[in-house]
């Protein structure tokens, strides 16, 4: 019997090949594996770790309270939701978390009703492909900030390759290359799409000057505020509340995975959008319902992010933001001004931040090297993030660290 000749096999030779290159340009991501649940404190490899890389900003993701009502939830709907939403997923529980979101929100957006979904990438996906068809084929034009998340970026161009819908950049810094080309622009579907908080830097989108330019060129405006829902407002809502928003123009995404500490995201709009998206959404109408436990739990999480106990939280967190910015001085890296728990660290190149890393990990420390192409070229970076459950001092010893390991780098290079 005769073995078979081996044949070309291309597709793995480009796959090795390319892996191999990312790994020589200093951009290959690897995976760590926690054996501990999501806090301030980790066990990775069986090394306990000082964790200041999640995003669970109030501390939530490991709350006794939201377990038992994760547990509950299991009880009282089982494991899965079994189909799509308008198949036969659709629970009590789904429609009981989207009433509560729509009630975050109804004081900044008319006639406000909520959408859950599985995940922020799914609902940015969703929201912007679906608004986009509201106009006639090639009738729309999206404005897209430039530093956007990756979610939104995706959403955008899978838009403009279905609707042929024009793209334009725009620095969320400096709007007025926004107003010149909404000026010029005649089509009768405008959307203007930005993060509130941007998830690299930390800063917050100028969203009051937003929505006076969407209302001055008739436009829409989406805004992602991933990181901003929990934290932001005096009671959690988001950047809507801390701004004092109020239109009918917003539509406003929110991450239940991060501040609220469990799983999930929502679109929250005026009620005909969202019934728009109900029949057009394709992610929402092809995904499977998230289980509705996680529903369940999160009407549990938004208590505790309205409460007293949410309040409290949030002060902390505001106090930890105040003594890094304050307080925190670097000799030759670059510290962000940033209002949020996300604090940068900018070092320049992949091999500076890498092994920045590698010391705080050696000295007991779980923040990782931010390389391209999630950041621009040369703006490699640590990016810090602090969690409610932190304490001042577990800060000033990070603070202490970051110092050290600095004037450690600092002395090799000049050496």
């Amino acid at each position: 019997m005769t073995k078979p000749s081996l044949a070309t096999f291309t597709a793995l030779d480009l796959a090795k090949d390319q892996i191999a290159d990312l790994d020589q340009q200093l951009l290959k991501r690897k995976l760590r594996v926690t054996q501990s649940p999501c806090d301030t404190k980790a066990i990775v490899a069986g090394r306990p770790l000082h964790a200041f890389c999640s995003n669970d900003y109030l501390g939530l993701a490991n709350h006794p309270d939201i377990g038992s009502a994760l547990a509950e939830g299991i009880s009282k709907y089982g494991v899965g939701s079994g189909a799509s939403h308008l198949i036969s997923g659709h629970s009590l529980a789904h429609e009981s978390l989207e009433k509560r979101l729509a009630e975050f929100q109804a004081k900044h957006i008319p006639e406000a009703r909520a959408l859950f979904f599985s995940t922020g990438y799914l609902a940015n996906l969703a929201a912007i492909t679906g608004l986009v068809r509201l106009a006639p084929q090639g009738g729309a034009s999206i404005y897209s900030a430039k530093l956007n998340h990756a979610s939104l970026i995706d959403g955008i161009r899978l838009a403009s390759a279905q609707t042929n819908a024009m793209v334009t950049l725009f620095d969320h810094t400096q709007l007025n290359s926004l107003r010149e080309a909404l000026q010029q622009d005649k089509r009768p579907l405008k959307l203007i799409v930005t993060d509130g908080v941007f998830s690299m830097d930390g800063d917050l989108a100028p969203v009051n000057e937003l929505v006076t330019i969407a209302q001055q060129y008739d436009a829409l405006l989406l805004v992602d505020d991933a990181h901003g829902f929990g934290v932001l407002g005096k009671r959690g809502h988001g950047i809507l509340e801390q701004d004092n928003i109020f239109s009918e123009r917003i539509i406003y995404i929110g991450t239940l995975g991060k501040a609220a500490g469990v799983s999930g995201a929502f679109i929250c709009a005026q009620d005909a959008f969202i019934e728009w998206l109900i029949q057009k959404g394709r992610p929402y109408i092809y995904s499977t319902a998230t289980p509705p436990a996680i529903a369940h739990a999160l009407c549990k999480s938004l208590d505790i992010i309205e409460s007293e106990e949410g309040s409290e939280r949030r002060q902390h967190l505001y106090r930890l933001i105040e003594i890094w910015q304050k307080e925190m001085q670097f000799s030759g890296w670059q510290k962000v001004a940033s209002c949020t728990p996300i604090q940068p660290v900018i070092l320049g190149s992949n091999a500076n931040a890498l092994q920045a890393a590698s010391l705080l990990d050696d000295a007991g420390y779980w923040i990782p090297a931010i390389r391209p192409p999630t950041v621009p070229i040369g703006s490699s970076r640590l990016r810090i993030t602090f969690s409610a459950n932190h304490s001042e001092a577990d800060l000033r010893q990070l603070m202490s660290t970051l110092n050290h390991i600095e004037q450690q780098i600092s002395a090799k290079a000049s050496s």
